[in-house]
């Protein structure tokens, strides 16, 4: 049998599209090994949200082939597609695939032996019209469930709409299709993801309500999360559905980017710092336990510290979960590359908020956690194992631990919150009841 091994960096639908993949693979007949061990093939499928993420796909490119000289790579993904020449030119890459092409690999690699030329299969992104779906199942716990793709937004500071094309969606019949396969497999938990999966339907006539309504009837799935979702673009109906249902997780991740309303204007964002605190004083009037994730980027071309103030005090003010904090990166794409010069923030300021809103998290995380101690909620024991600790999360994505023995694997158990681990995670006391689902 021979061997393939696939390298995924990036976002949750980088995941289900490489556990697509592995599943393609597997139909071939190939045996899918843990990246850098021996194999006949190589798929390192890459991101280019950044110019540091560009300098990771190009550092782990050159570190395949290093450990495996005589393996095939092929290299798919946004920096593929758009930078398709760059990635051919590192020596021992034999085929680069673009958007359109990467689940369908074996229609474009006939044969996957090493050649001195690099192919390249890259379609141009405005002809990409056609949604392709794929799932993850990389652990036996939870999947990625991929709902839409692309995006029809020109956000500033983004190159994705480049790489990934204009929206499109699956439809509802062909993702509750799909849900059922998973759970019939035994996990326990979906994400729906995409890029901008408030989009949802946009192209097809359905409505992102909708598949929530009739996923919420897969009954072989206890839980499903919504991965991200713009403050635009979550509805009222959306927030009192998820109020009700039992197998939508009281949980959001909602990018806010800034703070400030002059900034989300240059950044061409469709909202306003009112809108994002509308959406989350809602989601907490109706869940006062629920979860908020939030995205937010420093550095971006003219952010002054008087701006940056701004979205330091919004997001004090507000009752969020964590922060995933990014910093502006240039990208040749996107329209903000082209301001002047001398709006540029410096790289050394840029860092320094990078930190500051990354101690801010660390504070909203940890008063967030201690708000729940005392309170008993679902976890989801994953199968994984670290410093002799058992981890898993609860509906309100709270990262719990116990010590490890392996017995509530991928089970859902009822505990009491006791108190927070050195490590930051919650640890269990004795539940006052104890429910294994």
């Amino acid at each position: 049998m021979r061997s393939v091994s696939i390298h995924t960096l990036g976002c949750k639908l980088n995941f289900a599209e490489s556990g697509t993949l592995e599943r393609q693979f597997r139909d071939h007949q190939y045996d899918v090994v843990p990246f850098g061990a021996p194999s006949d093939v190589t798929v390192i499928n890459t991101c280019t949200v950044t110019e540091e993420a560009d300098r990771k796909c190009r550092q782990v490119v050159r570190r395949a082939i290093r450990l495996n000289p005589d393996t095939f790579v092929v290299v798919t993904g946004c920096y593929a597609q758009l930078e398709p020449e760059e990635i051919a030119a590192i020596p021992g890459v034999d085929v680069v695939l673009g958007a359109n092409e990467k689940l369908q690999l074996f229609r474009y690699v006939e044969a996957f032996q090493k050649r001195e030329s690099t192919q390249i299969s890259v379609s141009c992104i405005d002809d990409v019209e056609t949604f392709g779906p794929a799932y993850a199942t990389g652990d036996r716990t939870r999947a990625f469930l991929k709902i839409q793709d692309g995006c029809d937004y020109i956000c500033s500071f983004c190159t994705i709409p480049f790489a990934r094309g204009k929206s499109r969606s699956a439809n509802i019949v062909d993702v509750v299709r799909q849900a059922h396969e998973i759970g019939d497999a035994g996990y326990k938990e979906i994400v729906i993801s995409g890029v901008n999966i408030g989009l949802f339907g946009q192209d097809t006539g359905e409505r992102l309500i909708d598949l929530i309504a009739a996923l919420d009837n897969v009954e072989s799935i206890e839980r499903f999360r919504i991965s991200s979702i713009e403050p635009n673009l979550l509805t009222d109906e959306i927030i009192e559905f998820v109020t009700e249902s039992q197998r939508f997780m009281p949980h959001f991740h909602m990018p806010l980017q800034s703070g400030d309303d002059e900034i989300l204007g240059k950044m061409k964002r469709r909202y306003r710092s009112k809108r994002y605190k509308d959406r989350v004083l809602k989601i907490k009037e109706v869940m006062p336990h629920a979860c908020i994730g939030v995205d937010v980027i420093v550095g971006f071309p003219g952010e002054t510290d008087d701006h940056f103030q701004r979205t330091l005090h919004l997001l004090t003010e507000l009752p969020v979960s964590y922060l995933h904090v990014f910093t502006y990166s240039e990208r040749p794409l996107s329209s903000a590359s082209s301001v002047e010069t001398g709006l540029s923030v410096p790289k050394s300021e840029r860092s320094r908020r990078n930190k500051v809103l990354r101690m801010h998290s660390e504070k909203k995380r940890a008063a967030f956690y201690n708000e729940h101690l005392g309170t008993s909620r679902t976890v989801l024991w994953e199968h994984s194992e670290k410093n002799g600790c058992q981890l898993g999360f609860t509906d309100n994505y709270i990262r719990v631990e116990r010590a490890s023995d392996g017995v509530f694997d991928e089970q859902l158990e009822t505990v009491f919150l006791d108190g927070v681990s050195a490590s930051g995670n919650v640890q269990i006391g004795e539940p006052e009841f104890v429910t294994l689902i």
